[in-house]
């Protein structure tokens, strides 16, 4: 199998997968992948994550004019600030998904810092989650306000919309984007207790042991 088409199929599966269980619902979010050849895999628009077909995928030059398959989402610029200012970038996920969405809401929510350290994995897998500003569905500003991170960030939550992972493949990507938000749940469910948080010096060490970003 060649490298597009076993792509092709891990999207549609990665998709499948976070559409049944509840992280992405009708025809929101949407998936893109980088191959060797600096092209892009990426989720059509209007299209369910439930119901993708491999042969339709768009496939996307390097300037990101359409080769093949149905018309893109248009959350292009988005992916792309993310391909474009970190350079190990293979895939972006972004999701509607309802826990990161709700902590995205409420005022006492860090925005240079949205989860807390409530779990090891969030840290090695996320580093820190920049809270955006509110932008409409597609507006190219949210690009630009990734652009604006200069690289230093690998997620982000865009405010009463939803996350977007960056990660070195497609798995990677969606791993971290699934620790996003189980992490937001457990933040909402523990919330207003005396919640037991990793201490500094335990995140230090996180941090150092496993290169974190931070």
């Amino acid at each position: 199998m060649s490298e597009a088409a076993r792509l092709r199929e891990d999207i549609c599966r990665i998709a499948r997968s976070l559409f049944d269980r509840g992280l992405t619902y009708g025809s929101s979010g949407n998936i893109s992948a980088r191959l060797s050849d600096g092209t892009l895999l990426m989720t059509p628009t209007g299209m369910s994550m439930g119901f993708l077909d491999p042969a339709r995928l768009s496939h996307l030059d390097r300037n990101r004019g359409l080769i093949s398959g149905d018309p893109p989402t248009k959350e292009i610029p988005l992916h792309q600030a993310f391909y474009d200012t970190r350079a190990g970038t293979g895939a972006v996920v972004h999701l509607h998904s309802t826990h990161s969405v709700a902590l995205s809401m409420l005022p006492d929510t860090d925005p240079d810092n949205v989860l807390p350290p409530l779990t090891p994995y969030s840290i090695m897998r996320l580093g820190k989650v920049r809270l955006l500003p509110f932008f409409l569905p597609g507006d190219p500003a949210m690009g630009q306000a990734v652009r604006g991170l200069a690289g230093k960030r690998s997620a982000v939550l865009l405010a009463n919309h939803g996350p977007v992972v960056a990660g070195k493949d497609l798995w990677a990507a969606t791993f971290a984007m699934e620790e996003l938000e189980e992490t937001a749940k457990l933040s909402l469910l523990t919330r207003g207790c005396a919640q037991g948080l990793i201490p500094d010096s335990q995140i230090a060490e996180i941090v150092r042991q496993f290169d974190v970003e931070w």
